[in-house]
């Protein structure tokens, strides 16, 4: 994700070429992060919940979530108006922890199918409903273009949810048992996992300030 933005950040100051985010690997890029964070995000949902669901725990992530994603899109709308993030990743995650809560108790195959059939859904679906009103975009079934900076519709992104959800169940053991305290090396190899949410959103301004200094260095 950082490498990505920092590409980003270079064409975006004008020390790279602008084809630089045009290519099929950057385009793959997003695409791999983005997915990552979508199936990870049912991985941590069926760990967190997949013994009883806590829902002190549960609308307290929620509210984080609903809280960053209100950030960026406020911050982006004042940056970029003419590309503001309306429905980002955050925005997905959120949606989607929201709507794969009754999947928790089903079996992990139904889980699975669910999640590609959410993703085959979005090769055929725009192209029967061209639902391309902007109200409507952030569903993913639109046939024409949109101008945002980051987009990641209910079609096909919670479907990947849905499958890391799937495999959470599959590959988890049955019952969780506490880990021994870890030692230093593994607390500091956790701590970018136990504050992603604050690495999301702190590293772009860091980036870019870093970079807008080294530009206009004499």
């Amino acid at each position: 994700m950082i490498a990505f933005h920092f590409r980003f950040d270079l064409v975006l100051y004008g020390l790279a070429d602008p084809s630089l985010t045009q290519t099929g690997f950057f385009i793959w890029h997003a695409r791999l992060v983005a997915g990552a964070f979508l199936t990870l995000a049912g991985v941590s949902l069926w760990l967190a919940h997949g013994q009883g669901l806590r829902w002190r725990a549960f609308w307290r992530r929620q509210a984080r979530l609903i809280g960053a994603a209100a950030l960026v899109s406020l911050v982006t709308y004042y940056a970029v108006p003419q590309a503001w993030v309306f429905f980002g990743i955050l925005h997905s995650i959120a949606l989607g922890s929201l709507l794969a809560l009754p999947f928790l108790r089903l079996p992990a195959g139904v889980t699975l199918a669910a999640g590609l059939a959410v993703i085959g859904a979005a090769q055929v679906l725009p192209e029967l409903l061209a639902w391309n009103h902007p109200g409507l975009r952030w569903l993913g079934l639109q046939t024409l273009g949109t101008s945002t900076v980051d987009l990641e519709p209910l079609f096909p992104w919670f479907g990947l949810m849905l499958i890391g959800l799937g495999l959470g169940r599959l590959w988890a053991p049955r019952r969780l048992r506490p880990a021994p305290p870890p030692g230093r090396l593994l607390s500091a190899l956790a701590w970018p996992g136990r504050h992603s949410l604050m690495i999301y959103l702190v590293h772009q301004p860091v980036l870019m300030a870093l970079i807008w200094t080294w530009s206009n260095l004499p």
